[in-house]
């Protein structure tokens, strides 16, 4: 596959570890140079060592941002530019989940945490790479929502409510940026990571039984998907969602 990304910029939030840090290392792979932002620079630190020694000449900048914050964010973008001289591939993977539970007893401390991290967030980081450089010059946005938002299950409803929400912001802003900015999206499946960790720890075997595909999702599976719709090869793609989940979604409710 074509991608087109060796020289490109590319900022990632939640990139210390899991899907973002798959992410990252994919376009470093491809010769992008890459922006990894979290939290926690000391974990940022670390992903940075890790790609580097992975794909030795690799252009990458931990910059840590707490990606509900504005004014950090705006930080990490305008580093982007400086270090790397634009920025071309944002791709908004950042997201939390404080509460598991039925939504009726979900409270307004946990609520607003979720949609300012989870989809307010996203909101933000677009709009301070639209203004800061791809209103200009271009570029691809990729949005990391979830199968969640498509479907109901119990204990994570109100997450999957911003992932739903992610969704349709992708197509908004797809509609609003075009022709200048792709927007597209990626709802996986249940995939091994720590956000994820009370889904699937001890249940392994169990949940690949019962996937068509027979195996729990990784991150590099949501890696290769977002290296499409970042790349030249989406060039005539915009506003869409690609459900990565190993069939999860195409199982019969009776058998």
């Amino acid at each position: 596959m074509h991608t087109g990304l060796q020289g490109k910029t590319a900022l990632v939030t939640g990139a210390s570890r899991g899907i973002g840090k798959a992410i990252a290392t994919a376009l470093a792979a491809e010769g992008a140079s890459v922006v990894l932002s979290s939290r926690k620079q000391e974990a940022l630190d670390e992903a940075a060592r890790e790609i580097r020694a992975a794909h030795p000449g690799a252009r990458v900048l931990a910059k840590a941002a707490h990606v509900a914050h504005r004014d950090e964010a705006e930080a990490c973008v305008n580093a982007a530019i400086t270090e790397f001289g634009g920025l071309d591939v944002l791709v908004n993977n950042a997201g939390t989940n404080p509460y598991y539970g039925p939504m009726a007893d979900i409270d307004p401390a946990a609520a607003a945490k979720t949609v300012e991290v989870n989809q307010f967030a996203l909101v933000q980081w677009t709009q301070l790479a639209w203004r800061a450089s791809m209103r200009e010059n271009g570029g691809a946005i990729v949005n990391i929502a979830s199968v969640g938002g498509m479907v109901t299950e119990h204990g994570i409803g109100y997450y999957n409510a911003t992932k739903a929400a992610v969704i349709h912001l992708t197509r908004q802003f797809a509609m609003e940026l075009a022709p200048a900015v792709r927007v597209n999206c990626i709802a996986p499946g249940l995939i091994k990571t720590t956000l994820a960790r009370a889904l699937w720890e001890n249940k392994e075997d169990q949940i690949a039984a019962s996937t068509p595909l027979g195996r729990i999702g990784q991150p590099e599976d949501i890696a290769n998907a977002a290296l499409f719709l970042a790349g030249e090869t989406a060039s005539w793609m915009t506003g869409q969602t690609l459900v990565i989940d190993g069939g999860t979604t195409i199982r019969p409710t009776l058998i």
